[in-house]
């Protein structure tokens, strides 16, 4: 460890102690053993990010920095397949690059010799060689066992096949009939992998442990996606019987709230109500000096204890994941939808804020309650915004003059407080996959965005940063929602391609949210709007949560916590837990253990919340190729949103959906992706692909078990042979065309982009 010193490190100090490290270093712990405070972890994060640019350090895990190498020398690996050798190939557990991981050989030795199943996880060793790819011996076990693969099952002569849909997994698993357990062609099916040994070749076995149904059943696929991200779906018995043991709460030692007409406002479709707000001008109505806001939360604490079954499964989750058909819920039903759902008119505990904010919208003070209270409704968001434009239905009705326009008038002001912030606004469109009864896609509709949406953002935005400075007034810890200013490389990247369009970002200036804003107000209506908001976008750092505070840099706040969602977040819960302590608000505050191990459950929660996000993902693009399934064959219009050395990226206009342009299928040429100016260009004709061009495409394939869309560009004269090429017999062999690649590429890159555009 370095020695305790008072000046700020000099460039050699901070490499040479990274260089020392045979793992990733934490900033906290560099800011630690140099003892950096205050402004001067400012100064050290501009010192790694100069350091990143030079190339003198990489990022190989998430706020983490290491010597060149990418992978650390010492880490979990899965393994996840065979090469056409039989080697054991594994990926890094913790990946969180847009770029695909360095390829691992898995060394033979003895703890080798029992053979690994695909998806088990090692302790190994790496050794990087000349080629980029590492040597991982293995040090131990982390999961010993046959693992699960879910897959489709296919008959043979033989027996069966197993087609994984897992993308990862390249290779199909044999399974003998009588391991099949009377699987049909076609049935999804999960099946134990039998441990494959290094000896083996390239033999893979596996046995049908569960029959989930045909494919043609939509809710398989958000399955998959489940499956696939390992988000856990079955709660212990321990925990369900603790959620069914839950009752009312009693009123003594609470504030009492019940005879405020809170409200809460949520989607159509929202099972659990986790929140209710109030507002009441200060002074005189017509002309405020000044409002009132209550911001009440279901009280969680309470009824999941520290360490108990409840919170043991609330932790392995971290967060819910909300998909099209279903929700994998943080809690049991018994309580997300039951005593920790505000519902109407019942009585129900709660933790909450009463604030105090001016006109323009700037907290003035607070002060948190225990309370027990008795939702006046359950609004949805087409109401309040119906009621509040003058068309009331009998529920809101009566609502109107005291409590909606109130919340309104509150709104206003809040919003002028996040105009002077200068926060930054990227309208980036959603979609929304309806289904029906049944559970196929009816529609795929750009998601509504009602005033009454941004409200309760804007409620919930003060209630969470009253939480922050509470626990910071209490000296409590505080489980931070924080969001690191843009890496320095990627804003230099995103100026120069803003100077083709005429937009200036000076490099080297201080940056603040407000000046990506400016960018977006000057291209606000234009043709290059959706471009450089997409742009903007990737050049922001990933929010997470963390016990050490570093502002939220796209809200511009100084400091911000997750207090208004504990149902279904489980960094919502530490807060309310720290609050309670702090305010001593009962004995289920949050214990010392717990506080000790924030920066682990930081890590483990922001995980999570990454790994729910893509699962919900991967089941929208699954469900949107089968919904578009029926019409290969159609030209539809579309956007370029990315391009790579392997093809184009092109999100369809009507239903959001991405799909992909291999390179092979662009008019013959050689491309150069130039990775500046996000475009691909032909070296002999001239065209150029660049990321935001409206183009016209034929859609080829649609693969709901992958999610994947193979796309067409269709150009002028070209549209009609296109389309014709497109119904000729599958037997016909396309014409092969070259990889693109830039100036200086060698031709194992050439080979792997190809690779890469078969994976997509």
């Amino acid at each position: 460890m370095a020695k305790k010193q008072t000046h700020f490190p000099t460039r050699e100090e901070v490499l040479d102690f990274i260089r020392s490290s045979e793992t990733p270093v934490p900033r906290r712990e560099l800011a630690r053993a140099f003892n950096i405070k205050g402004e001067d972890r400012r100064r050290l994060r501009e010192l790694l990010n100069d350091l990143k640019e030079e190339g003198a350090l990489d990022s190989p895990e998430s706020r983490k920095v290491a010597a060149p190498g990418a992978l650390p020398s010492v880490t979990v690996i899965e393994v996840s397949d065979t090469d056409e050798d039989g080697e054991l190939l594994a990926r890094p557990v913790r990946w969180d690059s847009d770029t695909p991981p360095p390829r691992i050989y898995i060394a033979p030795g003895k703890a080798t010799q029992r053979g690994h199943a695909i998806g088990e996880r090692l302790l190994a060793r790496l050794d990087r060689g000349p080629d980029g790819d590492y040597e991982a011996r293995v040090i131990r076990r982390l999961h010993e066992g046959p693992r699960e693969v879910l897959g489709i099952y296919e008959t043979g002569t033989r027996g069966g096949r197993l087609r994984p849909t897992d993308k990862r997994i390249k290779n199909d698993f044999r399974i003998a009939k009588a391991d099949s357990k009377g699987a049909e062609s076609g049935e999804l099916v999960l099946a134990s992998i039998r441990a494959h040994h290094a000896r083996a070749g390239r033999s893979k076995e596996a046995v049908v442990t569960e029959r989930l149904g045909s494919l043609d059943n939509p809710k398989a696929l958000s399955l998959i996606a489940i499956h696939e991200h390992g988000i856990p779906t079955e709660f212990s018995s321990d925990a369900l019987e603790e959620a069914e043991q839950a009752g009312p709460v009693v009123a003594d030692k609470r504030t009492d709230l019940r005879d405020i007409p809170l409200i809460t406002i949520d989607g159509s479709d929202a099972k659990d109500f986790d929140d209710a707000v109030f507002a009441q001008a200060e002074g005189n109505p017509q002309a405020p000096d000044g409002w009132r806001i209550i911001v009440a939360i279901a009280d969680v604490a309470h009824y999941v204890r520290p360490d108990s079954a409840l919170d043991r499964t609330a932790r392995e989750r971290g967060n819910s994941a909300y998909f099209p058909d279903r929700v994998v819920p943080m809690l049991p039903e018994a309580l997300s939808n039951g005593w920790c759902s505000l519902r109407p008119h019942e009585e129900r505990g709660c933790l909450a804020v009463e604030m105090r904010i001016d006109t323009e919208g700037r907290l003035q003070k607070h002060r948190f309650v225990r309370g027990i209270m008795r939702s006046a409704a359950r609004l949805t968001y087409e109401q309040v915004e119906a009621a509040y434009s003058g068309e009331p239905d009998e529920t809101t009705g009566p609502l109107v003059d005291d409590v909606i326009r109130p919340l309104y008038g509150a709104y206003n002001s809040l919003l002028k407080d996040r105009a002077r912030r200068g926060t930054l606004d990227l309208d980036m469109p959603e979609r929304q996959i309806v289904m029906d009864d049944k559970g196929h896609v009816e529609a795929i509709l750009p998601r509504q965005r009602l005033e009454s949406h941004k409200l309760i953002e804007e409620f919930m935005i003060a209630a969470n940063v009253a939480a922050a400075q509470e626990l910071e007034k209490r000296n409590q810890p505080c489980m931070y929602r924080v969001h690191d200013e843009p890496d320095k490389a990627k804003v230099e990247d995103l100026s120069e391609v803003l100077s083709t369009m005429d937009l200036k970002l000076a490099p080297g200036q201080v940056l603040e949210p407000k000046i990506f804003t400016r960018i977006l107000d000057k291209v606000s209506g234009t043709p290059e709007s959706a471009l450089v908001s997409e742009l903007i976008l990737r050049a922001q750092s990933q929010a997470m949560y963390s016990p050490e505070n570093i502002g939220h840099f796209g809200l511009a706040l100084p400091r911000y916590a997750h207090f208004t969602s504990p149902i279904r977040r489980y960094a919502d819960l530490l807060v309310h837990r720290a609050l309670i302590r702090g305010l001593k608000l009962g004995e289920d505050g949050l214990p010392k253990e717990d506080e000790a191990r924030f920066s682990e459950i930081a890590e483990h929660i922001s995980g999570t919340e990454r790994r729910a996000a893509a699962a919900e993902r991967d089941a929208a693009d699954r469900l949107t190729a089968s919904f578009l399934k029926g019409r290969v064959g159609e030209v539809f219009e579309g956007r370029i949103s990315g391009v790579t050395r392997f093809g184009l990226f092109v999100k369809l206009r009507d239903s959001g959906a991405d799909g992909l342009v291999p390179i092979s299928s662009l008019p013959s040429d050689y491309y150069f992706h130039d990775e500046t100016h996000h475009c691909l260009t032909g070296r002999q004709h001239g065209r150029t692909y660049r990321q935001g061009d409206d183009v016209q495409v034929l859609l080829s394939e649609a693969e709901p078990l992958t999610g994947g869309l193979i796309l067409q560009i269709l150009e002028g004269e070209e549209s009609s042979n296109r389309l014709s090429s497109a119904k000729k017999p599958a037997g016909r062999k396309p014409e092969k065309r070259p990889a693109a690649r830039k100036a200086g590429t060698k031709s194992k890159d050439r080979k792997r982009g190809k690779s890469a555009a078969k994976k997509a």
